[in-house]
């Protein structure tokens, strides 16, 4: 046995977790047909994109392009890269401008229109690509300049926020007025998505138990830039051998070297030991361009215990690590899917059992007041808004069950809210809110409250189209205990291995213990004894996000955020159980006339965290 100092206690880890940028996307903008506003010769574009924060709704600006002279037609160089996640409402507004002169002071050009977006509708449009016309809307003068200029949104939809902290007096404008389009392509940059595989055996390493061989295993560390090593894998435990040979493994190279080819990475090996206190036998380095040259005598490695190596004169190693295959290829993420034409279908399915209360009181969680949205719209509106951009034709059938239905009185537990029973679907999601109150005034509440009809239904429509073209993510709303619960279990499990996920939000004051229990975080879900092949379920109680302050909109997207934040996982998860590769985007458009030079040259891309 080594002394304490060449002992390790490693604990179990994520190679994913750790500082690992979130997926990047780029935003490439053009205009065409710009309004004029130079007396002899055309526009100078400039576009300036902002952001918009969650919690204050305050926009800020997020970056520039160059200017590009004389021309309406412009396709900027500079791009914007920004951090995209799929589970938020990523605000954005696009302001263009006519420049005049090089002051950085935008009140001193001329406004040439404006157009609003989420970073969401651009990457759920056909191949990434999203087109919108450029409008004046609501403007103000500058009270120094005399020029127009944007009024910006409070966050409520309306465009009159006041400017007067900035020195602009409120104007009429041209509301609506067009001024051109904006092309906004996204397209998700390729840098550190490869994913290595490999394979490692041992020859001779040394001896460290005193009954037997070593129990051995690697450990992996990539170097900081501060000269610290942050572990990246560990690889199982090979019992009772000192000529192991260690299963294949992959890992992305954005976990093994951040994307640097040449930064260290460090190799420590050791015997397993069941308290913990592992033993150390020796250590190599290497760097992801020498492990890439695959198995060659340049992957042979020097297993080195440097305190051996210190106190024995004819130490020459404690055995030899060989690279047996090294691979790479890049791998595929939920935006190569969705640009590749995958459609995400979204069904909701809402809980009319009596538990909720009778509608026309203002205690029940159906209650329909003149003020304010009840739990269910609220919930359907926040996880809608987000997914719907993700859905070309934007129809989305939506269910009730636990319900009487007219005119004989029969309870259902899957009837589709618009009355159609051929064609549940609503247009959007104002379509959906307005088929939900209809049918509370004409159904009557019941129970009991069964899910797995729901379920099923969605996995009919999941099970007809298998190929990657489409996924259907079943958002249920409800109040109340499931009744259900094996024939739940047992849909889901079925479920599990088609392209769906299902969304549970539980609005009321209930115990939603059971639905922790579909929610297979912890512990997969089973059913008869056979394990659900993918964890495809999202549970979250809706009280947990009740703002005491009264700000729905900010409680509302961390709603939207938590509930939607595992779908791109679960529905890469698919593909790849299905051996499933993006298709290709679409082709792009017809290349546009060469335009003027611009008048600032490209500057590197604009960075930020949204």
């Amino acid at each position: 046995m080594e002394q304490p100092e060449d002992m390790a206690s490693l604990s179990e880890f994520d190679s994913l977790a750790g500082s690992i940028p979130a997926t990047k996307v780029e935003i490439t903008v053009s205009c065409r047909n710009l309004l004029d506003k130079d007396m002899f010769s055309k526009s100078d574009p400039l576009c300036v994109m902002y952001t918009q924060g969650m919690e204050n709704k305050q926009w800020r600006e997020f970056g520039r392009t160059e200017v590009i002279d004389n021309t309406l037609n412009p396709d900027f160089v500079r791009k914007f890269i920004v951090d995209y996640f799929f589970e938020e409402k990523q605000n954005l507004r696009f302001d263009l401008y006519d420049v005049d002169s090089k002051s950085p002071d935008l009140s001193k050009h001329d406004f040439l229109g404006q157009a609003f977006c989420t970073l969401g509708e651009i990457v759920g449009s056909s191949g990434s690509r999203l087109e919108k016309p450029l409008t004046i809307g609501a403007f103000s003068l500058n009270s120094r300049t005399g020029k127009p200029m944007p009024a910006v949104s409070n966050g409520s939809g309306l465009w009159m926020e006041s400017l007067r902290n900035t020195g602009l007096e409120a104007s009429g404008g041209v509301p609506g007025k067009k001024c051109g389009t904006i092309i906004l392509s996204a397209e998700e940059l390729s840098n550190c998505r490869d994913v290595a595989t490999m394979q490692f055996c041992a020859n001779k390493l040394d001896k460290k138990d005193f009954f037997g061989k070593s129990d051995p295993f690697l450990v992996f560390y990539r170097s900081n830039e501060d000269g610290t090593f942050t572990i990246c894998h560990k690889t199982e435990v090979m019992k009772n051998t000192l000529n192991p040979v260690w299963q294949t493994f992959s890992i992305p190279v954005r976990a093994l070297c951040n994307g640097d080819y040449d930064r260290t990475i460090k190799v420590e090996v050791y015997d397993w030991d069941r308290d913990g206190s592992h033993d150390f036998i020796g250590e190599f380095t290497t760097s992801y361009r020498e492990l890439a040259r695959g198995q060659s005598q340049f992957n042979i490695y020097e297993v080195i215990n440097p305190k051996k190596k210190m106190k024995k004169k004819k130490y020459v190693n404690s055995g030899t690590v060989t690279l047996l295959s090294f691979a790479v290829e890049s791998e595929c993420t939920f935006l190569d899917y969705i640009k590749g034409g995958t459609q995400i279908n979204f069904t909701v399915a809402i809980d009319f059992t009596a538990s909720n209360g009778n509608p026309s009181q203002s205690t029940s969680l159906h209650y329909m007041s003149p003020y304010q949205l009840n739990a269910y719209a609220l919930a359907l509106t926040a996880v809608g808004e987000i997914i719907q951009h993700y859905d070309s034709d934007k129809m989305f059938p939506a269910l009730g069950f636990g319900a009487k239905l007219p005119p004989d009185g029969r309870v259902s537990h899957e009837f589709p809210l618009n009355g159609n029973q051929e064609n549940p679907s609503c247009c959007g999601i104002d379509g959906i809110l307005e088929a939900y109150h209809r049918s509370l005034r004409t159904v009557q509440l019941y129970g009991p409250t069964n899910f797995a009809p729901v379920v099923t239904h969605v996995a009919r429509s999941a099970a007809a189209v298998q190929d990657g073209s489409q996924y259907s993510v079943l958002l249920i709303i409800t109040d109340g205990v499931i009744s259900d619960m094996a024939q739940t279990k047992e849909a889901i499990v079925n479920a599990a291995k088609l392209p769906m996920s299902i969304i549970i939000i539980g609005v009321g004051q209930a115990e939603f213990d059971a639905m922790v229990e579909l929610d297979g975080d912890d512990v997969r879900i089973s059913s008869r004894g056979k394990l659900a092949e993918r964890d495809i379920v999202q549970f979250v109680p809706f009280r947990d996000y009740v703002d005491r302050t009264g700000n729905h909109v900010l409680s509302m997207a961390r709603l939207a955020r938590d509930v939607l934040a595992e779908i791109p996982d679960q529905l890469v998860s698919y593909m790849k159980a299905q051996g499933i590769r993006p298709r290709p985007p679409p082709a792009a458009p017809e290349p546009s006339p060469p335009q003027s030079p611009a008048r600032t040259p490209p500057a590197s891309p604009l960075h930020t965290h949204i």
